[in-house]
């Protein structure tokens, strides 16, 4: 047994690899070359294209790209092709895939006060692509995967690729808060060189911790709790006061050209306009309905679900997430009934309790798809767009305690009426000049949103939860 591990380790060592890393200038364990890295972020690229939306302003575009590309050019990679993408999505996040492609959502950039903060996650990501942290995850994954298969075949005990992955997933978990600081790091000193003051770096962290403690006041207000999911970078390792990063920081300022331009104004003026929230191209939420525009349909949601609008489905939730329905929309090549439809669906199965109706010019087909962890089944026709629902419970509750629910959501659904086609269209940031004498109470009555307004103009502007402005400060309002 011994002999054939042995014979099997010159293989596993061939296929692994050690490479200088070319930030740290240490050896990494990596089993990709920088072609290969690329190569896989362009596939990587093609997928993300597919799934989020690329926000449709150019200038916006070409603004986000020029900060990216001048951070970049004092990067230890600044060979590669960077490609810096705003994605049409509310989401709280940034990300970088190998190869030099790095994507910030729009959601993040409404919170963010300057250009220097925008450098700064934008440097956070570069810091990634530099370090090659991606490269180096995927390099240890697959060397667990390989050793594991290794050993059960040296072994003849399957189980023990089942322990020697478990294994690599923990090493592989265990690098995150030193390649986020890692990055964080040399993001610090890309701003630095770049002329950009590296405490945008900090000011981000602060954002992001707000931002944190917001969806969190917000929860326990509705009796809620909750894991707020956000950036996976500063906001994830670190407190805005964490002495690493303020040594980080501090270690980088010394490489700082002129006075570290912060570039708030300029900043502000880029986003003024921009979507809050949903756009009118996913679909906006106003209070206890959804409206879509070009897709023409609306539906309601039951008294304090919540909504969660993906590219591909919107899922509506019960407050204690127990209950769930997913509704998604299909185009077909032949107009079909509702009923044949579900049919195809089920492989002929067919529904428990099934019946159709029609609503609003529209046939609907609904039923039970029973089995362990019974459906509530749905579809709604309109030409050649099937409109699908799937309702489903977790845990011990049954499908009869949240069946009503689900079926006043299908019966809500139905096409915009002319009147209502404005309530599609999303809010947007604006910007004001705060006026001696005046309030943020008074300011926050003008804002539009659901929520607690007055907390949410302090966290756009940096001011939460008891900041307040100076007369004369531009400030960001939601219209």
């Amino acid at each position: 047994m011994k002999l054939r591990l042995l014979l099997l380790l010159p293989l596993l060592l061939q296929l692994l690899g050690c490479a200088v890393n070319p930030a740290t200038g240490k050896t990494d364990f990596v089993m990709m070359s920088e072609q290969q890295e690329i190569d896989l972020g362009r596939s990587y690229a093609q997928e993300i294209a597919k799934q989020y939306p690329r926000y449709a302003d150019e200038k916006l575009q070409a603004y986000v790209q020029r900060v990216g590309e001048r951070v970049a050019r004092h990067g230890h990679r600044s060979n590669l092709d960077y490609r810096f993408t705003v994605i049409d999505s509310p989401d709280i996040n940034a990300f970088a895939i190998p190869g030099g492609h790095i994507y910030i959502h729009r959601g993040l950039m409404a919170y963010l006060g300057s250009e220097a903060e925008l450098a700064a996650v934008l440097g956070h990501e570069v810091g990634h692509v530099t370090a090659r942290h991606s490269v180096r995850q995927q390099s240890q994954s697959t060397a667990w995967n390989i050793l594991g298969q290794a050993v059960a075949i040296g072994t003849g005990v399957g189980a023990a690729g089942d322990l020697a992955s478990t294994l690599g997933n923990a090493f592989v978990r265990g690098y995150g808060r030193d390649m986020e600081l890692e990055a964080d790091g040399f993001g610090a000193q890309y701003l630095a060189r770049s002329g950009y003051d590296p405490q945008a770096m900090i000011e981000v962290v602060k954002v992001l911790k707000n931002q944190e403690d917001f969806t969190r006041d917000e929860a326990l207000a509705k009796g809620q709790e909750v894991a707020p999911a956000g950036y996976h970078g500063l906001f994830d390792t670190h407190p805005d006061n964490d002495t690493r990063l303020r040594q980080v920081v501090a270690a980088a300022t010394p490489l700082a050209t002129g006075q570290g331009e912060v570039g708030r104004e300029t900043y502000l003026r880029m986003i003024a306009g921009m979507p809050f929230g949903d756009s009118a191209e996913a679909g906006v939420r106003r209070g206890q309905r959804f409206y879509h525009v070009g897709l023409d349909f609306t539906l309601g949601l039951p008294q304090d679900w919540e909504l969660i609008n993906r590219p591909d489905a919107l899922i509506l939730h019960s407050p204690d997430q127990q209950a769930f329905m997913v509704m998604s929309m299909q185009g077909l090549k032949d107009a079909t009934s509702a009923q044949d439809f579900i049919r195809q669906r089920t492989g002929g199965r067919g529904l428990s309790g099934e019946q159709s109706f029609r609503q609003h010019g529209l046939e609907v087909t609904t039923g039970v798809l029973p089995g362990n962890g019974a459906k509530r089944v749905a579809v709604v026709m309109r030409g050649r767009d099937a409109f699908q629902f799937v309702g489903a419970v977790k845990g011990r509750a049954s499908l009869e305690s949240a069946d009503d629910r689900f079926m006043d959501i299908v019966r809500s659904f139905r096409p915009l009426q002319a009147d209502e086609r404005r309530l599609g269209e999303p809010r947007r940031l604006a910007l004001v000049q705060f006026q001696r004498g005046q309030s943020l109470e008074e300011l926050s009555r003008q804002m539009e949103g659901e929520g607690d307004r007055l907390k949410r103009l302090r966290l756009l502007n940096g001011l939460y939860p008891t900041g307040q402005p100076l007369p004369g400060d531009w400030l960001k309002v939601v219209r």
